[in-house]
């Protein structure tokens, strides 16, 4: 019988710079972090980790509907300048990346910015580095496949890190207790979202996976937004935060994030959101004047390793896939991605080599409706 599998993703210039389907590459892998991927990791973890400070700044003089809907507006205007961004994506793609526009940013863009209003936003960003336990527990009953026993161990110790660096802000009055549980479901939609966000962008690439879905997120912020406007007050320096937070944090990080995604899979790629406290808590610290705490310091050591834990290499194992349990990871690998590992070309740059579809079992890209 065959398994369904997803196709692995090109590299980022390619996702960047093509303006046709992407080629079939090597599946999400156990293998250690290459160092590409440590360089996506460390720009997602510093435009995400200073998301937290462009929001607190935007929260000066805005409410936050309209912080959420100008980060949006922003992050997608900057997409589509990218030719790229603009690729046909399949119909029957759009409602799953609809509901990634709903889950990825519509929601959790709105829960940050009011929780905020409570809770600095150094605590904002260690709070956020729950999202990798979400996303398993969430890929495991999705996908009906548990992470290996060093990953599972990784996410366990990072998610105690995370209690630890949430610990001092529960007791400090409702309005604190209330700003953590918001970054909290707000955690968990981003765990939601980063399983969506893999197989997606796998097969019809990052960037119109991406910038569709930030125009979902315009559509239902839109409203939010206008009330949010009519309670502000203007000022240069929250809409240069918003300018910023949109476009690095809410465009050019996301494609790192995806481009991630795709090359180590969902729940090893979210490990990027465990360096988040380092730079939330150094630019909340050295830019907002915010008291860090013992505590603080402790969880943000176990969750680094956490970190360090999941991103480390896996033995072969056995997964229960969409059609039953077959070996997945180093233990089954189709026989196209095995040579693209021995020379490192894609099988489709290879003489003789037939093109597949995206998607094992269906129709060639070219052959679907398109929009």
């Amino acid at each position: 019988s065959s398994a369904c599998r997803w196709e692995g993703m090109p590299s980022l210039g390619a996702v960047s710079a093509s303006t046709s389907p992407p080629g079939p590459v090597a599946a999400p892998t156990t293998h250690a972090f290459a160092p590409l991927d440590w360089a996506l990791v460390a720009g997602v973890a510093v435009a995400w980790g200073a998301s937290f400070l462009f929001i607190e700044i935007g929260l000066e003089h805005f409410e936050p509907g309209l912080v959420a809907f100008l980060r949006v507006l922003f992050g997608a205007l900057t997409l589509a300048l990218v030719p790229a961004a603009r690729r046909p994506v399949p119909r029957s793609e759009l409602p799953l990346v609809a509901l990634l526009g709903v889950v990825w940013m519509t929601v959790p863009f709105v829960l940050f910015a009011v929780a905020q209003q409570w809770i600095d936003s150094s605590l904002a960003g260690m709070i956020n580095a729950a999202a990798p336990l979400f996303t398993a527990v969430i890929a495991a009953i999705v996908v009906r496949g548990l992470p290996g026993r060093l990953q599972a161990a990784g996410l366990a110790v990072g998610f105690i890190g995370v209690v630890a660096v949430a610990s001092p802000s529960l007791g400090q009055g409702e309005s604190s207790t209330l700003g953590v549980v918001l970054v909290l479901l707000a955690t968990l939609l981003y765990g939601c979202a980063f399983n969506l966000a893999g197989p997606l962008q796998r097969r019809n690439g990052a960037l119109p996976v991406i910038w569709r879905a930030q125009l979902v997120a315009l559509v239902f912020l839109a409203p939010v937004g206008a009330v949010g406007a009519a309670g502000s007050s203007f000022a240069w320096s929250s809409l240069a935060a918003m300018v910023v937070l949109g476009s690095v944090g809410t465009a050019l990080a996301f494609l790192w994030f995806a481009t991630l995604a795709g090359r180590v899979g969902p729940t090893r790629g979210s490990v990027s959101i465990y360096f988040l406290p380092i730079v939330a808590i150094a630019l909340g610290a050295l830019l907002r004047d915010e008291t860090v705490h013992a505590a603080a310091i402790l969880g943000t050591a176990l969750v680094l390793g956490g970190a360090y834990l999941t991103s480390r290499k896996e033995r072969e194992r056995l997964a229960v896939d969409d059609f039953g349990s077959e070996p997945v990871g180093d233990a089954r690998l189709d026989g196209a991605a095995s040579a693209e590992r021995q020379d490192g070309l894609p099988p489709a740059a290879r003489e003789g080599s037939p093109p597949r579809a995206a998607h094992e079992g269906g129709p060639a890209p070219a052959a679907r409706d398109t929009s």
